[in-house]
């Protein structure tokens, strides 16, 4: 085992940290992938990600920085699941409904939105002070601050959840 203190040790762990924060951010991106069904986009994200995940624990395994490849391989799996994270969020691949509830200007809400380009579909519903208007809309997941913007403009009072969908087959998405 090398001396703690030398370079080779310190980038040794560095090299761990970094292959594990890589490996971690394809893990989360390709789960993404496969969780929208695209196939060979995820077969090769698993490829590379395996590749890293290989020679990093080979790294920690043969125990040259000591305890420095073990605490190396514990932050970069922690820090890769925040970059991964991350990453996903800027790239926001896919489709979101937001279901949107106003009381008093669902119509108004729905109008405002279709002029902004966003498909919605009016539900009169009963909540639990009397009439609403239940609207859901779909929209790419790039464009929630948009679609949110216009809602809360619109109807500032409004209840918003939203949730990842896959487009499965016709009805109208923003191009």
């Amino acid at each position: 085992m090398e001396s703690l203190l030398s370079p080779a040790a310190w980038l040794g762990a560095l090299l761990i940290f970094v292959m594990r924060v890589a490996d971690m951010s394809l893990d989360t991106i390709r789960l993404l992938y496969v969780v929208r069904g695209r196939k060979r986009l995820a077969w090769v994200l698993g490829f590379f990600q395996s590749l890293i995940f290989i020679v990093a624990i080979a790294n920690v395994l043969t125990g040259k920085a000591g305890w420095m490849s073990i605490l190396a391989y514990a932050l970069g799996f922690a820090t890769g699941n925040v970059v991964g994270m991350w990453i996903e969020e800027r790239l926001a691949v896919g489709f979101i409904r937001m279901t949107v509830v106003s009381a008093r200007l669902g119509a108004a809400l729905a109008d405002n939105l279709r002029k902004h380009g966003y498909a919605a579909t009016e539900i009169p519903a009963r909540g639990k002070d009397g009439t609403v208007t239940m609207l859901t809309v779909s929209a790419r997941r790039r464009e929630f601050d948009h679609v949110e913007t216009v809602i809360l403009e619109t109807d500032p009072d409004a209840f918003v959840t939203a949730e990842d969908v896959r487009a499965v087959r016709h009805g109208f998405w923003r191009a």
